[in-house]
C-alpha cells in the first residue's frame, strides 16, 4: 500500500480544523453530526481538538457498499439524529468524491429546523466532483485515487490504518477473503 498522507500529517491538519470550528462556532450552540461509519475516527479527533462545548450525534448514509469502489444511490437513515431546532450544525463526512452523498445529506438535516448547516470533510477528489457544492471546511484536496485507512474503508476492512493509503490490487485481494 501506498501511504497517501502520514499520520502525522492528518493530526496537524485535524487540529487546524478543530481550531477553525472553535473560531467560528465561539458562543453559539454547536452540534458535529458524523456520517456513519467513515467519519468516527474522523469525528473523535475532530471533537478533541474543538474548543468550544458542542454536541455530537450521527447520521448514516451511504452510496457505498461491501467490495464497491464507486458511488451507487444515496440511502440515508437519520433515525439517530436529536433535536436539531436552533443549533449550528456541521455535518462531518471522511470523503467529498461526487459530492451527491453530501447535497443530499444537506438536504435531509434541514428537515430539522437547523439555524446553520455546514459541511466538513477529510478529504475532497476535486476531479470527481459533480455537484454545484464546494466544503465549508475540508483537510486534503486528494486525487482520483481509490483510499483506505483513517476510518475509510473496503469492504469493511483497513478503516484502522492511521494514515491514508491507496491499496494495490493484491491488498484489496486479501481484504476479500482472497
Amino acid at each position: 500500500m501506498r501511504i497517501l498522507l502520514t499520520e502525522e500529517q492528518i493530526r496537524q491538519r485535524v487540529v487546524e480544523l478543530g481550531a477553525r470550528l472553535s473560531h467560528e462556532y465561539q458562543g453559539r450552540p454547536l452540534t458535529i453530526l458524523g456520517v456513519l461509519t467513515g467519519s468516527v475516527v474522523l469525528l473523535a479527533d475532530l471533537i478533541r481538538a474543538t474548543n468550544v462545548p458542542l454536541r455530537v450525534a450521527l447520521i448514516s448514509a451511504s452510496s457505498y457498499g461491501g467490495t464497491r469502489t464507486s458511488p451507487g444511490e444515496l440511502s440515508v437513515n437519520s433515525s439517530l439524529v436529536p433535536d436539531l431546532s436552533g443549533r449550528h450544525v456541521v455535518i462531518l463526512d471522511d470523503i467529498f468524491d461526487t459530492g451527491k452523498t453530501m447535497v443530499g445529506l444537506l438536504d435531509a438535516v434541514q428537515q430539522f429546523g437547523p439555524a446553520s448547516v455546514k459541511s466538513a470533510v477529510l478529504l475532497w477528489k476535486t476531479e470527481r466532483t459533480c455537484v454545484d457544492l464546494v466544503p465549508d471546511f475540508f483537510g486534503f484536496q486528494i486525487p482520483d485515487e481509490f483510499v483506505v485507512g483513517y476510518g475509510l474503508d473496503y469492504n469493511d476492512e483497513f478503516r484502522h490504518l492511521p494514515y491514508v493509503g491507496i491499496p494495490d490490487p493484491d491488498d484489496l485481494h486479501m481484504a476479500t477473503g482472497g
